[in-house]
């Protein structure tokens, strides 16, 4: 029977949905916790992209107890084994791979951003995705926390109690001074170095990350946007700084904050920005907020919220990749009752308002 005929099915409670964990890296290894622990999930695999990885039981990769369930590199063990969705959390997006998993009539969920909203992919490659799942008869899913549910499900709601939408503004905050990793902060994000013109890949990257998203949210609103832009600026640290991963020297980038803008008839609509520091003494002085996101509506109902992540600094590294994982983990029964496609935020159950 076609499914796209009958719309979403209900999900049945009685059954435990087989997922596989595709990559074990620190998204993925807090997912495969997630679905070891779900009372309406079974672990039916596990896919490790590096070969080392290999054979170890998918227990002993996330510190959990032994499962009896081993790690492997081979693709086509992965697809043979007829689970119901596949979490596919690579650090790039393979399409070919992505195919593959559709077609064979396994569901996707994935923390990767390429498939927020459909209409801003590209066209030969939406069509690939579309056609995989019409022959698999599956569905794939786009989310996380940033982008997903902080520019998505959390507007959404916020949007409900508006009859008129002005400006929606979405900050989101991270304090870095006790990651420690200085690979990360200093070689790739480029903290301790001399500011400098912000690099327009990096920009690029943002706007193509965020911009879907906020596209997306703009269409379920009635209020699509023309188009998304993106800039950049960077603070300094005034003087010599600690931090857990280096020191800063004065005049070096201490702060980054990438601002993505939705417009609409010329003037911006919707806003994400984000605002990652190593430290709150900065030159230009800005206003730093505690690790989490900071909303604000205007509009008819106007609302202004705060959102902290309530873990302490030294365990926001270890704690944090939860928020991304479990919101994935928690996509999957929806995911699987849906029809076949490409199913976006507004696509699952739950609440969105139009506004025009």
């Amino acid at each position: 029977m076609d499914r796209s005929s009958l719309g979403p099915a209900p999900v049945d409670t009685g059954k435990r949905l087989g997922v596989v964990q595709w990559a074990t890296g620190n998204i993925g290894t807090g997912a495969l916790r997630a679905v070891l622990g779900h009372p309406g999930l079974a672990l039916t695999g596990v896919y490790a992209h590096s070969p080392e990885k290999a054979g170890q039981d998918a227990g002993d990769l996330c510190g959990l107890a032994p499962t009896g369930i081993k790690a492997t590199h081979d693709i086509d063990e992965i697809l043979s084994l007829g689970a119901d969705c596949v979490l596919y959390m690579p650090r790039a997006c393979d399409m070919d791979e992505v195919c593959r998993i559709l077609a064979s009539g396994a569901n996707v969920v994935t923390t990767r951003g390429e498939f927020h909203h459909p209409p801003s992919m590209d066209k030969a490659i939406r069509e690939r995705i579309e056609a995989a799942c019409a022959r698999g008869g599956t569905s794939i899913h786009s989310t996380g926390s940033s982008p997903g549910f902080i520019t998505e499900a959390v507007p959404l709601v916020l949007a409900s109690i508006q009859r008129r939408l002005d400006h929606l503004t979405i900050h989101e905050y991270a304090d870095l001074s006790r990651r420690d990793s200085p690979g990360m902060l200093f070689d790739v994000m480029g903290f301790g170095s001399a500011p400098a013109d912000f690099d327009e890949a990096r920009l690029s990257h943002v706007r193509d990350s965020f911009g879907p998203s906020l596209r997306l949210l703009g269409d379920a609103l009635g209020l699509p946007l023309d188009s998304v832009v993106a800039s950049g600026e960077v603070a300094t640290a005034p003087r010599p700084t600690t931090i857990a991963a280096g020191t800063l020297p004065p005049g070096t980038v201490a702060a980054q904050r990438m601002t993505v803008s939705g417009l609409r008839d010329g003037e911006e609509l919707l806003r994400f920005q984000a605002t990652w520091y190593c430290t709150t003494d900065l030159a230009p002085a800005w206003d730093i907020r505690p690790t989490g996101w900071h909303l604000s509506v205007e509009g008819d109902a106007p609302l202004d919220i705060d959102m902290r992540l309530a873990v302490p600094l030294e365990r926001m590294a270890s704690v944090t990749p939860g928020y991304t994982a479990n919101r994935a983990v928690n996509a999957v029964p929806a995911v699987c009752a849906s029809a076949p496609g490409i199913r976006t935020t507004v696509d699952l159950p739950g609440f969105t308002a139009r506004l025009a």
